[in-house]
């Protein structure tokens, strides 16, 4: 192994979960955490979500290489199965009115936690049972 440092990464910009139905999913993260949908087909939808995109990719439609037109390239074959956790930030002042606007949409709260270094999260699944989490800054050194 090489003793040099690799090059700095700047963040992540893509978060992908894997759905069984595409059409109960986009009404979930369109309805229920109010984002619109930058790019959409029959195999993903895109959500700008800050400086980030979440991806939904219709389960069994990224098995095989994606050949994009105009000889722009490649996406190689992915796939993702059983329940996965992304975390979505919100503002300190937004908590409660976000607890306020799951209850309305009837969505469970499952947990809560208090960070010892500052920060408090929500935690609730979407449709796919994927466990999506709001969380205030102070959780990480970098949020």
């Amino acid at each position: 192994m090489s003793t040099q440092p690799a090059p700095a990464l700047r963040g992540v910009i893509e978060t992908v979960l894997y759905t069984a139905d595409m059409a109960r999913a986009r009404a979930f993260f369109e309805t229920v955490l109010g984002l619109s949908p930058h790019l959409a087909d029959e195999r993903f939808t895109a959500y700008p979500t800050g400086h980030s995109m979440l991806l939904l990719f219709q389960q069994g439609q990224t098995d095989d290489t994606v050949h994009l037109p105009n000889d722009m390239g490649t996406i190689p074959p992915h796939d993702g199965n059983g329940r996965q956790h992304i975390a979505l930030a919100i503002d300190d002042d937004a908590l409660a009115d976000w607890e306020a606007h799951l209850a309305r949409h009837e969505v469970t709260i499952e947990g809560r936690t208090h960070w010892p270094p500052g920060g408090e999260s929500l935690y609730f699944r979407d449709p796919d049972g994927h466990l999506l989490e709001l969380v205030t800054p102070g959780l990480w050194p970098n949020y």
